[in-house]
């Protein structure tokens, strides 16, 4: 790969190193967990309840959601690198002037700010389809993920040991820290790799239906909507349980957060390894079916006796390798539908994908009240993960039924 990738590391006039877009992929997935500990403290902190702090989960995914339509086309005709620069130093900001709220709006206005981070992990992936030939992408954009898949994993625990530490309002300041090295590192090392055209984003907006009619397209978008989902709900509810049911301090707390991002390691290298082979759907019905099996056993164990932190946390890793499998193959899938509108696709999948998260993140929030436990979070991420099932056996039993006379619903 390095024959056909020219770069110098810290050279403006060559595409990024590697390691630079494992970075900023990371920098979203650090902003979106890191202060998850933290949220008890926080509620205490602005003397109100979990939900409204919870709302700063559900709020930035909301934003995440609208941005992730908009940054694409922008940098289609702005660039990669201006958009990148600006995000990140309007990410640095906000992170720097949330521990300063003087009141719990004011913190989550400054944290729906801090979702222009997005554009790191976005522009990450697109800068690969830039510099990179098409039949070498997605190994490359592998390499990418699995680098960022150890965030989720560290960034709970990191957050965890400072909320305890120093206090939570250390955990935007780390934040910010961050955000100024990578905004370093992009200056310095990531050169221009796409070339600006006018009218990009009009041009999506024009092409979206064509998308909306195609029952394939939705089929996957559900799967990665609820298979993902059950993640969501996981994050708006997760810090309640192990900090109010099962009494966990934030290292415990942060530590036992980055279950989920051990299975979905696991599921990458998975997909990697067998999606060529044994196909997508065949690949997203197996992550849909761990997920849910994980989550059924983690329910009746609950109610055998078994409610504890261990196997509440320790099965959530199924709900993870899940969405190892499930994400990039239904991503594929979605951009296969129709080829010529993949940038299309790209935006209104994950749109809709994060924005479902957040309506999720919210619904667990609202459920979970003194003296319940744990098991209407399980149960609503049960529900989910089995609708991501019924949503891939829709698209497999379409892809029988009309592929043989419709070339452009055949499975890919």
């Amino acid at each position: 790969m390095a024959a056909r990738y020219p770069h110098t590391f810290l050279d403006r006039d060559t595409p990024p190193h590697l390691a630079t877009l494992v970075v900023l992929a990371g920098m979203s997935a650090a902003a979106m967990n890191m202060f998850l500990p933290s949220l008890p403290a926080m509620a205490a902190h602005f003397d109100t309840g979990y939900g409204v702090v919870q709302l700063s989960v559900t709020l930035y995914l909301a934003v995440n959601a609208v941005l992730q339509l908009i940054i694409g086309p922008l940098s289609d005709r702005m660039g990669r690198r201006p958009v990148l620069l600006w995000s990140l130093a309007l990410f640095v900001v906000f992170s720097f002037a949330i521990p300063f709220s003087p009141s719990v709006e004011v913190y989550l206005t400054l944290r729906m700010g801090q979702a222009v981070v997005v554009a790191t992990m976005v522009l990450s992936r697109a800068i690969v389809r830039d510099v990179v030939p098409q039949d070498e992408a997605a190994s490359m954009i592998g390499y990418v993920t699995m680098g960022m898949a150890l965030v989720p994993m560290l960034s709970p625990m990191l957050g965890g040991a400072i909320d305890q530490l120093l206090g939570w309002e250390w955990t935007f300041h780390i934040l910010g820290i961050l955000g100024l090295g990578a905004l370093y590192l992009t200056w310095a090392d990531l050169g221009e790799t796409a070339t600006p055209g006018p009218n990009a984003l009009a041009d999506q907006m024009r092409e979206a239906p064509e998308l909306l009619r195609s029952p394939r397209f939705w089929g996957y978008n559900f799967a990665a909507m609820f298979s993902s989902g059950a993640f969501f709900a996981y994050l708006g509810g997760a810090p309640y349980v192990g900090t109010e049911v099962f009494s966990l301090s934030p290292l415990m707390l942060g530590i036992l957060l980055g279950s989920p991002a051990v299975g979905y390691m696991a599921g990458n290298a998975i997909s990697g390894a067998f999606s060529v082979r044994r196909g997508i759907n065949v690949m997203i019905l197996s992550g849909t079916l761990l997920s849910c099996i994980g989550l059924g056993l983690s329910l009746i164990l609950s109610l055998a006796g078994w409610h504890n932190p261990w196997v509440f946390f320790g099965f959530t890793a199924f709900v993870g390798l899940g969405n190892g499998l499930v994400l990039p193959n239904a991503t594929a899938g979605m951009l296969s539908v129709r080829p010529r509108l993949a940038g299309t696709a790209s935006g209104l999948g994950g749109a809709m994908m994060i924005g479902g998260g957040a309506a999720l993140s919210a619904l667990a929030a609202a459920v979970l009240v003194p003296g319940r436990g744990a098991y209407p979070l399980i149960w609503m991420m049960f529900v989910t993960s089995a609708l991501s099932v019924l949503s891939i056996v829709y698209v497999i039993r379409r892809a029988r039924l009309v592929g043989a006379t419709d070339p452009s619903e055949m499975q890919p």
